[in-house]
C-alpha cells in the first residue's frame, strides 16, 4: 500500500516506517525535521511539513491509499499538535478522498478511563498532565465526526522494547489485569495490521501487555 505516515520522527512513528518498509510498502514520512529519520530505502520518501500547516497536510495525503498518524507534542507535551494536527489530517483527508485512517491516543480516554490506577487518573492525567489528556480528547473527537474509515489506538504507557507480536486489545474498561505498559514497537505492530484488518473500523481498540 502507499501510506503516509504522521509523526515519523517519534517513538512510535520510527517503527511504524520501518515495520511498514520491512512489509513491503510504500512510505511517505511526514516530518517537521526530515534530518531526524535517518532510514534510507527505495520505498521511502520524506516529506517536509508542518502538521499545524494544512497545505502541507493535503498535500502529502494526497493519493495515498492510507494515513497513520502517532502525531505527539516532542519537547512541548503541553501543546496542541495532537489536535490541531489530526483535524488538518481528516480535513485533507475528506477534501482528497482519501479514506483508512489509523491514529493513536492514549489508554484513559472516553470508556478507557477505569483501565488507568490511581496515580494516573488522579496525578498524572487528573493534575500534570491534565492538558495532554485534554489534547487526546479533541483529538478523538476530531476523528470520531468525520466521514473516514478510522481506528484509534490507545496504547498504555509506552516503552522502548521490542516488538513481540504478543499483547493484549479490545479490553473492557473495567478490566483490571492489563500491565499499563506495552512497546512503540508493538504498537506500530497492531496499527499495521489494521491495515488489513476491518474489524476495528470506528473502534477505539485499546493495546497493553
Amino acid at each position: 500500500m502507499k501510506l503516509v505516515i504522521f509523526g515519523s520522527t517519534g517513538g512510535i512513528g520510527r517503527q511504524l516506517v520501518a515495520q511498514a518498509l520491512e512489509q513491503g510498502h510504500t512510505v511517505a514520512a511526514f516530518a517537521r525535521n526530515p534530518s531526524k529519520l535517518e532510514l534510507k530505502h527505495i520505498n521511502l520518501r520524506v516529506v517536509q511539513g508542518d502538521a499545524l500547516d494544512p497545505a502541507s497536510v493535503e498535500k502529502a495525503v494526497q493519493g495515498q491509499d492510507a494515513v497513520l498518524s502517532s502525531l505527539g507534542a516532542g519537547a512541548s507535551p503541553f501543546g496542541t499538535i495532537r489536535a490541531e494536527g489530526t483535524r488538518n489530517i481528516v480535513q485533507a483527508m475528506e477534501k482528497t478522498g482519501a479514506r483508512r485512517l489509523i491514529c493513536v491516543s492514549t489508554i484513559g480516554v472516553g470508556d478507557s478511563w477505569d483501565n488507568l490506577d490511581f496515580l494516573w487518573k488522579y496525578l498524572m492525567f487528573g493534575l500534570l498532565f491534565r492538558s495532554v489528556y485534554k489534547d487526546h480528547v479533541r483529538q478523538e473527537e476530531y476523528v470520531k465526526q468525520s466521514r473516514l474509515e478510522w481506528t484509534i489506538i490507545r496504547p498504555a504507557g509506552l516503552t522502548d522494547g521490542d516488538r513481540t507480536g504478543d499483547y493484549r486489545h479490545v479490553f473492557p474498561g473495567t478490566d483490571k489485569p492489563i500491565k499499563g505498559r506495552v512497546s512503540r514497537a508493538d504498537v506500530a505492530d497492531f496499527m499495521l495490521k489494521e491495515l488489513a484488518d476491518r474489524a476495528y473500523l470506528h473502534k477505539t481498540p485499546g493495546v497493553s501487555y
